[in-house]
C-alpha cells in the first residue's frame, strides 16, 4: 500500500466514527497536552492522519474535505508530502488563506453550523476558546472537546515513552531546585496561592532533572502542582529511580502517578491556582474545583536569564561544537570532491564528530543539510527517498546542533562546495550583512525583540528581498533548542530583553527551486552602557566557527561590517587553534584570514 493510500485509509476510518459521534468536522492540531513544539509519538496524531511530518501545522477534516494549515517553512515539503491524499493545502499569512474557522464555515455553510470535534487534551485552553468564538460569528458551531478518535483508529498507536529520568547536577544548573522552588512560590503569591506547571521544559528546568521522552530535548513526560507547602511531580513511577527520588525529597517534592493529575485538581476547592489558558490544555483547565486564575506562568522568564554557571557552560559547550564544526568544515570540500557524499551522509559525518567531543548527549534538533534547490525548503530534513549527492559547485545550507550537558547549541552554515552565480552571492552578502548589523546593535534594556527584527531585514529589504521565519528565538541549557518567551521576529513579541538571554541571529532567504542560504549565530545579551537615558545591552557571540568568505562580494559590506567579521574570525581562530590538530589549524587560518 502506498503512502497516499494509507492515509486515505486512515481518512476513511475516522469519517466513519465522526458519523457515529454525529460530528461534522475533527480538527488535530500540532500540540501534545503539555503544548510543546516538540511531542513524543504518541501524540503526533496530526501526522498520522495527513502524512505531513513538519513541526508545525493543523490538520482539518470534514465529511467530504480534508485541509493543512502550516507555515511558510514548509510549504514546499507540505505540497509533496500531502499529494494525492485528499487534503489541501492552506497557507498561513498568505492573503487568500482562510482561518481553520473560516474554511468550516465556508465547508458546512449549508447546515448553517455543525459538531466540531477535538481532544482538549492537546488543545490549549486559550485556543479552544478563540477557535469558540471565531466559529460563534461564522453560524451555530458546537465544539466537541471530549473525543480522542486516535484511541479508536490508531491501531499501532505508540505507547507513553517509558525512559527514565536523571538528575542535572548542579554544576552544570547553578542553581538548586529548592531555590528555584521558592522564587516560583514568591512569584506565584501575586496572582494566587498554586500552580500547575505542563510544559515540559519548565519542569525539568525548576527540578534540575532531565529524561529522553522527546525527540532531541532532554524531556521527560510529567506534570507539577506547586503549592504555597507542596509540591507533587505526577510521573510515571517506574520512571524514577533512587537517585531522583531523594533529590526530589531534599527538594520537598513527593510523585504521584502522570495519570492522576485531573482527579488532584478536581479535589482542590479552595485557594487560588494559576494556570496560563496559553499552555495549559483544555481539559486540565476546566478541572480545578477552586478559583482558577489566568496568568502567565512565571518560569519562562525566570529560565530564559541563565545564571553565571550557565552562561559559563554555553561558552564551553560552544568551544566544543566549534572543534567539532571546524573539524567537519575541514573534512568538507574535499570529500565533495572526491565523489560520493550525501546529504545524510554529510548529516552522519557531523554528527559522529560531535559525538566525540566531552559531555554530548544528541542533536539539540534533526540536522538541515539543503544541497541546491533544497537549501530553498526552510526546514528541509533529506530522507533516503530525497538524498542528493553534493557536488563541488552551488551552495550548501547546513543548520544543526547539539545538547551537550553544560549547553545547547544551534548554527547554521551556508558553504560555497564551488563556483556560484552572481545571484548566489549577492544574496548570501545581503543574508551576512542582516546577521552582522543585528550582531553589532546596542539597545536599550527591556526592548523587545520584534524592535530589533528589522536591523537584521533592513539590507534584504533594500534590495526587495523578505523571509518569513523569525530572525531569532532563545535557546535552553541543556534544554530546548526553542525556548520563549523572548523571540526576534517581525510578529510583535513583546517579551522584553534583558543581560543573560541568550539569542539566535538567523536571517535567511529562499529562491524557490534554486537554493536558500542562511547565517546563524548563537548570542548572550550582556551588559553594555548605563547613561541618564537608561541601560542599554548588546551581545556576545557565543558561536565559535568560521563564516565562509568565498562568496562574498566585500564591495558590499560596509567598513564596520567587514571589521566585525575579521574580529569574529580572528576570535574562532585564536580559541578553537589549541584544541585542532597542525592540519585542521591550518585550514582554520586559511579559513579565517582578514578580508
Amino acid at each position: 500500500m502506498t503512502r497516499q493510500e494509507t492515509i486515505v485509509r486512515r481518512l476513511a476510518a475516522l469519517r466513519s466514527l465522526m458519523q457515529t459521534q454525529q460530528l461534522d468536522a475533527f480538527i488535530f492540531p500540532s500540540t501534545d497536552p503539555h503544548h510543546g513544539e516538540y511531542v513524543p509519538d504518541h501524540w503526533k496524531g496530526r501526522e498520522w492522519i495527513s502524512g505531513f511530518d513538519g513541526s508545525a501545522g493543523t490538520a482539518v477534516v470534514t465529511a467530504t474535505h480534508a485541509a493543512l494549515w502550516t507555515d511558510s517553512r514548509y510549504f514546499i515539503a507540505a505540497a509533496q508530502q500531502i499529494q494525492g491524499t485528499g487534503y489541501t493545502l492552506m497557507r498561513e499569512r498568505i492573503a487568500g488563506t482562510p482561518t481553520v474557522a473560516q474554511w468550516l464555515g465556508s465547508e458546512l455553510s449549508g447546515k448553517g453550523g455543525g459538531r466540531i470535534g477535538i481532544d482538549g487534551m492537546v488543545f490549549s485552553a486559550a485556543a479552544v476558546n478563540a477557535l469558540e468564538s471565531e466559529l460563534a460569528a461564522l453560524g451555530d458551531f458546537t465544539v466537541v472537546t471530549s473525543l480522542d478518535p486516535l484511541q479508536t483508529i490508531w491501531t499501532d498507536r505508540p505507547t507513553l515513552p517509558q525512559d527514565a529520568v536523571a538528575v542535572h547536577p548542579v554544576e552544570y544548573a547553578g542553581e538548586t531546585a529548592s531555590s528555584k522552588l521558592r522564587r516560583i512560590r514568591e512569584a506565584v503569591r501575586r496572582h494566587g496561592d498554586s500552580i500547575l506547571v505542563s510544559a515540559l521544559d519548565d519542569i525539568a528546568w525548576t527540578l534540575n532533572l532531565r529524561g529522553s521522552d522527546v525527540h532531541c530535548c532532554p524531556f521527560f513526560v510529567a506534570y507539577l502542582l506547586i503549592t504555597p507547602t507542596d509540591a507533587v511531580l505526577f510521573v510515571d513511577p517506574a520512571k524514577v529511580s533512587e537517585e531522583v527520588k531523594t533529590a526530589l525529597r531534599e527538594a520537598g517534592v513527593r510523585t504521584d502517578d502522570y495519570g492522576h493529575v485531573a482527579q488532584v485538581l478536581w479535589q482542590m476547592t479552595a485557594g487560588r491556582i494559576v494556570l496560563d489558558p496559553n499552555v495549559v490544555n483544555h481539559t486540565l483547565f476546566a478541572a480545578p474545583a477552586c478559583e482558577v486564575v489566568c496568568a502567565p506562568s512565571p518560569i519562562p522568564a525566570m529560565k530564559a536569564v541563565k545564571n553565571a554557571t550557565e552562561i559559563e557552560g554555553y561558552r564551553r559547550a560552544m568551544l566544543r561544537d566549534g572543534v567539532a564544526m571546524v573539524k567537519f568544515l575541514a573534512w568538507l570540500k574535499p570529500a565533495v570532491e572526491r565523489g560520493g557524499e550525501t546529504e545524510l551522509s554529510i548529516d552522519r559525518k557531523l554528527t559522529s564528530l560531535r559525538a566525540e567531543q566531552p559531555l554530548f548527549r544528541g542533536l539539540s534538533f534533526d540536522t538541515i543539510a539543503g544541497y541546491g534547490e533544497h537549501g530553498a525548503i526552510v526546514h528541509y530534513e533529506a530522507t533516503p527517498e530525497s538524498d542528493i549527492e553534493l557536488r563541488p559547485e552551488g551552495l550548501l545550507l547546513l543548520d544543526s546542533g547539539a545538547q551537550y550537558l553544560d549547553g545547547t547549541t544551534d548554527i547554521t552554515r551556508t558553504i560555497a562546495l564551488g563556483p556560484l552565480t552572481e545571484e548566489q552571492r549577492r544574496v548570501y552578502t545581503l543574508v551576512l550583512k542582516g546577521h552582522i548589523r543585528l550582531q553589532m546593535l546596542k539597545f536599550p534594556e527591556g526592548a523587545c525583540g520584534s524592535q530589533l527584527d528589522a536591523v537584521a531585514r533592513e539590507p534584504l529589504w533594500r534590495e526587495g528581498l523578505n523571509f518569513l521565519h523569525g530572525t531569532g528565538h532563545g535557546v535552553g541549557s541543556y534544554l530546548s533548542v526553542h525556548e520563549g518567551p523572548h523571540q526576534v521576529r517581525m510578529e510583535w513579541m513583546p517579551a522584553p530583553l534583558y543581560a543573560g538571554m541568550t539569542l539566535t541571529d538567523e536571517p535567511g532567504i529562499y529562491v524557490a527551486g534554486s537554493f536558500g542560504v542562511r547565517t546563524e549565530n548563537m548570542l548572550l545579551i550582556t551588559p553594555y552602557t548605563t547613561t541618564d537615558f537608561g541601560t542599554f545591552l548588546q551581545f556576545e557571540t557565543l558561536t565559535l566557527c568560521p563564516i565562509d568568505t568565498t562568496p562574498v562580494i566585500v564591495s558590499l559590506l560596509s567598513d564596520d561590517e567587514r571589521a566585525w567579521l575579521n574580529d569574529y574570525h580572528q576570535r574562532v581562530r585564536e580559541l578553537l587553534t589549541p584544541s585542532l590538530t597542525p592540519e585542521e589549524a591550518a585550514w582554520l587560518e586559511e579559513a579565517t584570514r582578514p578580508l
